[in-house]
């Protein structure tokens, strides 16, 4: 099965303790689409501008992605600066240019409007809900992720779409802010009176936790020496997530809970290089190996 995301497509600047790099290609929706193309067919929705060239969309040929609703529209592609320091979970933004982002309505192609699987990328929740209006019929899984901005500054347009989401994703500190709620279990509980029937909680450095009606499953963030670069390492699991939840015949506590895992391989391998040049170049077969990790980090017997 195909799976929808409508986001962004981005260049980055990028400053680590390992080195710095004036311009690579980012976004929510390339991080996602590279990562979510290992498990299924991918359609991306967004928009680039003018200096978005042939060789920059290579980044999607040769991959399960179809780029017939990447719109290209004359001006500059968005554009992201920041800089981390010795704490990969703190960062310094250092310029934010929306450019053709900032006049973006999604337009869904015909052969888009049928999706079973949608993930909405961190992008203003009133472009969220107009994706969600061209689509056809009702789809299997609605899945969205959202940012402090957002929740702070339209609550409002936010809790629309949330009512027609099934699993949100966020970080603690948003999982906070939206519930007023400090402990992130009632936290969910108020969550889901908004829509949600899941809530993924992402936790950088310490994993990530899923709270939802079968219960609570948590899983570690890998074990790596150095993190390179933290910059897409949500989106690269939300791709790994969604990927596998897209492919899955079912969609049980087991197989969340495995697509729990996928995702956190996704995010592990993009912090290990910068921008999206680790999860790239990877193969099947180091994806499962290190899903494999994952459980011998976790498994133990009472």
């Amino acid at each position: 099965m195909s799976l929808l995301v409508v986001g962004s497509v981005a260049f980055d600047a990028l400053e680590t303790p390992f080195g710095k790099v004036e311009r690579t290609i980012g976004g929510a929706a390339t991080y996602f689409s590279v990562a979510a193309s290992y498990f299924t067919h991918v359609n991306l929705v967004g928009v680039v501008g003018d200096d978005f060239t042939e060789h920059d969309a290579a980044i999607f040929r040769g991959r399960r992605i179809d780029v017939s609703g990447l719109e290209r529209a004359a001006g500059k592609t968005f554009f992201w600066a920041g800089r981390y320091g010795a704490d990969p979970n703190e960062r310094v933004t250092l310029a934010t240019e929306l450019n053709v982002l900032a006049t973006f309505r999604p337009k869904l192609p015909e052969a888009y409007r049928s999706a079973k699987h949608v993930f909405l990328a961190n992008i203003d929740p009133t472009l969220q809900r107009l994706v969600l209006e061209q689509i056809k019929g009702k789809p299997r899984m609605v899945a969205l992720d959202t940012m402090n901005y957002w929740i702070e500054k339209t609550p409002a347009e936010l809790r629309e779409i949330l009512a027609h989401t099934q699993i949100l994703m966020i970080n603690d500190a948003e999982t906070r802010m939206l519930s007023n709620e400090h402990n992130l279990l009632r936290a969910a509980r108020h969550i889901f009176k908004l829509g949600p029937k899941a809530l993924i909680i992402k936790r950088g450095e310490y994993g990530a936790m899923m709270v939802h009606n079968a219960g609570v499953f948590a899983v570690p963030a890998f074990p790596l020496e150095e993190v390179h670069d933290p910059t897409g390492a949500g989106d690269s699991f939300a791709g790994g997530f969604m990927g596998y939840l897209a492919n899955a015949s079912r969609m049980d506590d087991a197989v969340m809970r495995r697509a729990m895992v996928y995702g956190s391989v996704m995010g592990s391998f993009a912090v290990e290089r910068f921008g999206l040049e680790r999860i790239r170049h990877l193969t099947r077969r180091e994806i499962d190996a290190r899903a494999r990790h994952f459980y011998k980090l976790t498994h133990f017997r009472l």
